[in-house]
């Protein structure tokens, strides 16, 4: 497995595929990608996963964390994490945090991330902030 900085690009692809399929692509693109470090996964050469981090001085925001459904469960996504968790260490970040789905928050708790009070609706999709601190 290889973790390495991608496009903004590759990284819309893997998100309409994974999150939003039914959606327009342009549902997919945020106004701040450009000002975001975009990372992928790849197996083999083959991308499975990403993620985009987003750093405001020394505190960073990673969104739209997508592995393509067939590869789920074998460990991209949990790999993916770990290497961006030590990038933004590295990048001087003290803190991580993001919104995550409900129904996602015992994944991200096994990286001893913490739940806020934080709650709210999206779409239709709860999601609670969660963070981190290094």
């Amino acid at each position: 497995m290889n973790v390495q900085s991608i496009t903004k690009e590759q990284a819309w692809e893997v998100r309409h595929t994974v999150m939003w399929p039914d959606k327009d692509f342009s549902y997919i693109q945020l106004k701040d990608d450009l000002l975001g470090i975009h990372y992928g996964l790849f197996e083999e050469g083959e991308l499975k996963s990403v993620v985009s981090l987003f750093i405001t001085g020394n505190e960073a925001q990673f969104r739209k964390f997508a592995t393509f459904k067939e590869e789920q469960g074998k460990g991209y996504g949990s790999r993916l994490l770990e290497e961006v968790f030590l990038k933004a260490k590295n990048l001087g970040v003290r803190k991580i945090w993001c919104n995550a789905r409900e129904n996602k928050v015992s994944f991200y708790q096994a990286f001893n991330m913490k739940k806020t009070a934080r709650v709210f609706t999206k779409s239709s999709t709860r999601y609670v902030v969660m963070e981190l601190f290094f």
